[in-house]
């Protein structure tokens, strides 16, 4: 899940805790070309104020005129874009796409439902929502973190819900200041730890949290899960080699230290010698971090280890791109 998926379900919890109704809105399916992933949410409230994305534009314009006329007034239905049924919605390259609008009514049971998914956004555990298409009941069991985002069986769909995509930036250099800025473009949720003073006064990020504490130990306190990945970016192994050494004991799905192939071979064997790393734990570290796109500039750099960190995720080997 995009950390914005965890800005959206936050703020219909915020509605909904007025006494207005909201109106959730979920890719279910994508046909060709489409901006939005299967999975992508919106909440909406009746007087169009939105937060989220479906489409990029096109879709959001429709409903939200849709609902000012008083249309998703039952507690589910499926709308389908770019096929012909809405002639004044043109995806790019002619795609299309399905989109489950629920309505929520202002009530507990709906208060509930919201707590449970920002639970889970910022949780340590992955869920399965259970929506019925007939009546729009909903229901939650344990769901495995990892696996489509969405499936379908006889007259329901199964959302799968875990926790918000997370990086852990060890140490502030201008590779992470560049990394952490992609990052939150691409719906990261981003920490920077650095215990020093005088590097802190020059990182200026908007919307990235800074601890003022050694990577290692903000790594060590659990802060890492599933949909996390770590990275060491300083060239200091003061700082990267412990990173790396509490990286491994975490289920982040990637960990990886900035380095030439000199330095990453000197690097694994310091590991193994001082930090009593195995070669599987070894093994888990991308050293070099990043594609090797030739990357030159700090901007490049993060550039090559964002591709990487996209590419783990969406399980992609090196060999297929």
């Amino acid at each position: 899940m995009h950390h914005l998926d965890l800005h959206v379900i936050e703020t219909a919890l915020r509605w909904a805790n007025t006494g207005e109704p909201v109106w959730l809105c979920t890719v279910l399916a994508t046909f060709g070309s489409s901006p939005r992933e299967p999975g992508s949410l919106l909440v909406a409230r009746a007087n169009g104020e939105h937060v989220g994305s479906l489409s990029g534009g096109c879709v959001e314009e429709d409903f939200l005129a849709r609902l000012g006329d008083g249309a998703f007034d039952v507690p589910v239905t499926v709308v389908r874009y770019g096929d012909g049924d809405h002639p004044g919605v043109t995806l790019p390259c002619g795609g299309s796409l399905e989109v489950l609008v629920e309505y929520l009514a202002p009530d507990s049971t709906t208060l509930i439902h919201l707590e449970v998914l920002q639970a889970a956004l910022l949780g340590q555990r992955a869920l399965i929502r259970r929506v019925n298409l007939e009546d729009g009941r909903v229901s939650f069991v344990e769901g495995d973190a990892q696996g489509p985002r969405v499936e379908r069986d006889a007259g329901n769909v199964r959302l799968r819900i875990g926790p918000a995509l997370r990086l852990i930036i060890a140490g502030i250099s201008p590779v992470s200041a560049a990394c952490a800025e992609f990052a939150r473009t691409l719906g990261f949720e981003v920490i920077v730890c650095d215990p020093r003073d005088e590097a802190r006064a020059t990182f200026d990020v908007p919307g990235v949290e800074v601890q003022a504490v050694l990577p290692s130990l903000f790594i060590a306190s659990g802060a890492s899960h599933a949909a996390t990945a770590i990275v060491a970016l300083t060239h200091d192994p003061r700082i990267d080699d412990l990173a790396m050494i509490e990286a491994v004991r975490t289920p982040a799905f990637y960990i990886g230290v900035m380095g030439s192939k000199r330095t990453s071979s000197q690097r694994a064997e310091r590991l193994q010698r001082s930090g009593g790393l195995n070669d599987e734990e070894v093994g888990r570290i991308h050293m070099p971090i990043g594609l090797a796109l030739g990357s030159k500039t700090p901007a490049e750099i993060a550039l090559a280890v964002m591709a990487d960190i996209l590419r783990v995720r969406r399980g992609q080997s090196r060999d297929a791109l």
